[in-house]
């Protein structure tokens, strides 16, 4: 944990009175020791003086000066970078369920490693987090509305199937509707929670056209998530190389990077080039990570309150052992 930051920065100034409180101390034992040796008869006081007890003697004070300094610190309000869950936010996970899906170019094969790594995320996505699963090939269908229940969802990656055609565009535009829809259920004195969309597919839209931007195509939707503040983190899922067996023929199925990121770039969201199952899981970690949590400064003042405490007890301690008194 590093510090970033203090709440009430003027407390420190504070330490310059410990610095004098330390200078002072130090002033003062060189002066008794220039005065003892001014007046006292040395061979007398080597009989009758106790042995030097060293610098055992200055820890009590030493101690005190410390916990005073970091009580001057914990008075100044220190904060840290903590990752903090966020509890309001929707998601929206859409899976690509055309069939070039079936390819084999990420084992075992496309839809397979989509179903895996999503049942992943959708269990490691932080529990106070609504989120809303949409499958689509020709057409989009919402299988589970935004939810904090977990179970529903993952039984609904199980069971999808596979279907002709990819309308892109149809599968924003449904989850834009029930983002939309759930805000108006949820929202409060801050407004809407906040939401974002997450995208894996592998291929270019082909219904209601090629054109993404067709007025229900990928492009147009990805404007207005936009426009609504939902952007979308855009996975694009397969290689150059992928294909499929339809009729009895072999037909590639490359994975279509420039639209998809298009479409990213124009929600103000980020794209993933995910080509292989150990890149897909890197992905869906760092979705994860950027969805489910949020960075905030925090208080860190307990720390330095606690071992400001500790080493005043400590001095206590020592001055009693050292020298038969409080400090």
């Amino acid at each position: 944990m590093s510090l970033t930051g203090f709440a009430s920065p003027q407390w420190l100034l504070l330490l310059l009175v410990v610095a004098a409180l330390a200078l002072g101390y130090i002033w003062t034992q060189r002066r008794a020791r220039r005065r003892v040796l001014r007046f006292a008869n040395l061979a007398m006081l080597e009989r009758v003086a106790p042995k030097c007890q060293g610098w055992w003697r200055h820890l009590p004070a030493a101690l005190s000066l410390a916990a005073l300094g970091l009580c001057t610190i914990a008075l100044g309000g220190p904060t840290a970078e903590q990752k903090v869950p966020r509890n309001r936010a929707t998601v929206m996970l859409l899976i690509d369920v055309s069939l070039s899906m079936r390819a084999t170019d990420i084992e075992p094969t496309r839809i397979a490693a989509a179903q895996r790594e999503a049942k992943r995320f959708v269990c490691d996505l932080t529990p106070g987090i609504n989120l809303g699963l949409v499958s689509f090939a020709g057409s989009a269908t919402v299988l589970v509305p935004p939810t904090t229940e977990r179970a529903s969802v993952i039984r609904a990656i199980d069971n999808l199937k596979l279907a002709e055609a990819t309308g892109t565009g149809e599968a924003i535009f449904a989850a834009l509707s029930s983002i939309e829809a759930f805000g108006a259920v949820v929202s409060d004195a801050q407004g809407p929670p906040p939401a974002r969309i997450v995208l894996l597919t592998d291929g270019k839209q082909t219904v209601p056209t090629p054109d993404g931007d067709d007025p229900r195509g990928g492009f147009t939707a990805a404007r207005a998530a936009a426009a609504a503040r939902v952007p979308i983190s855009a996975i694009s899922f397969g290689t150059a190389y992928g294909q499929v067996e339809i009729n009895n023929e072999r037909q590639p199925v490359p994975a279509d990077d420039e639209s998809i990121r298009h479409i990213a770039d124009l929600s103000g969201g980020q794209f993933y080039d995910a080509s292989s199952a150990g890149q897909l899981s890197d992905v869906v970690n760092t979705l994860g990570e950027q969805i489910g949590y949020e960075t905030k400064r925090t208080d860190a003042s307990k720390p330095w309150l606690v071992a400001g405490t500790l080493a005043a007890v400590l001095a206590t301690v020592g001055a009693i052992a050292v020298g038969q008194r409080l400090p």
